[in-house]
């Protein structure tokens, strides 16, 4: 058998087509634009990358960018005066404070201070609690995009067996919420399951997101399940050259592949589909203030 590649970097770019035509409908019929955000502490390289990356898709798809470098020593009572300020500031939908902060800073407090209404990246405590007790809530972007890929592969999601291999809060448990909001069975796996390979070798759809290189081999693949592959680890690659590197998730992709039905790579899977959920966000957070109806097929 050899698996169907579910390619998120397509699948994101019709997405991000479907944020941009709702964009447009927003500023022609209400003089709407929506606004994303990003705060960044410090400069760590690869937090500098991806907030490049994200100013550039949200200004691609025609809604406001805006960006607040902040020095890694700044404190704890500036930074909160700053998302107070665009808690407050109207044409300001989605704020996303990039994750990690310099060590000096309380990441949670930074989280909580946050409107939950405009927490594009639904880590508020609000929003944990509003997806665990099945209500509308601002929605994790990776779990979100996970949970896309898979209704659209799969259609109907009803009645699945389910396991996500990882307990954290940003991927494992919101990602277990959404696969029983679409009545999955659902087991959450982590490193001290006992017999992990049998619990995952009954899944029709296997979620890893545990942060392990290649830890899932293809003999733990019920034949034919889908795999969604959340890991993004950087490996030693002598065969490239010496002090070289390469991107590998937590499955191993060549055995699962030759298992599964249907599986993400890495790169070019989950990882697109994040920041095209992050802007899906932004817009369903400007329609939630506005009072209008929330674009379809861009929400859990």
């Amino acid at each position: 058998m050899s698996a169907s590649i579910l390619d998120g970097k397509a699948f994101a770019a019709t997405i991000r087509g479907k944020v941009a035509t709702h964009v447009a409908g927003l500023k022609a019929d209400h003089g709407l634009t929506p606004g994303l955000a990003v705060v960044l502490v410090g400069e760590d390289p690869a937090s500098q990358v991806y907030v490049r990356s994200k100013g550039k898709l949200t200004t691609e798809v025609g809604m406001k960018s805006v960006t607040h470098a902040l020095q890694a020593d700044t404190s704890q009572a500036d930074l909160l005066a700053l998302i107070d300020d665009l808690n407050g500031d109207e044409t300001i939908h989605g704020i996303l404070v990039q994750l990690p902060l310099p060590a000096h800073l309380n990441e949670d407090l930074v989280i909580t201070a946050i409107d939950p209404a405009k927490d594009v990246d639904g880590f508020h405590i609000s929003n944990v609690g509003l997806l665990a007790t099945g209500q509308k809530s601002m929605v994790p972007c990776t779990p979100l995009g996970c949970l896309m890929l898979l209704r659209d592969h799969l259609g109907a999601l009803s009645g699945l067996d389910a396991v996500v291999i990882g307990r954290s809060n940003i991927v494992g448990k919101p990602m277990a919420q959404l696969l029983l909001g679409d009545s999955c069975t659902v087991t959450i796996a982590h490193s001290r399951t006992r017999d992990l390979a049998q619990v995952v070798a009954r899944a029709d759809i296997v979620v890893a997101a545990v942060g392990r290189p290649e830890m899932v081999p293809g003999d733990w693949i019920k034949p034919g399940a889908t795999v969604i592959d959340v890991g993004i680890n950087r490996i030693d690659a002598p065969e490239k050259g010496t002090g070289k590197t390469r991107l590998v998730g937590d499955v191993d992709f060549a055995s699962v592949a030759g298992v599964a039905g249907a599986i993400t790579p890495v790169p070019g899977g989950v990882g697109p589909m994040t920041i095209a959920c992050l802007l899906a966000n932004t817009v369903t957070a400007c329609c939630r203030a506005n009072g209008l109806a929330e674009p379809k097929g861009l929400t859990a």
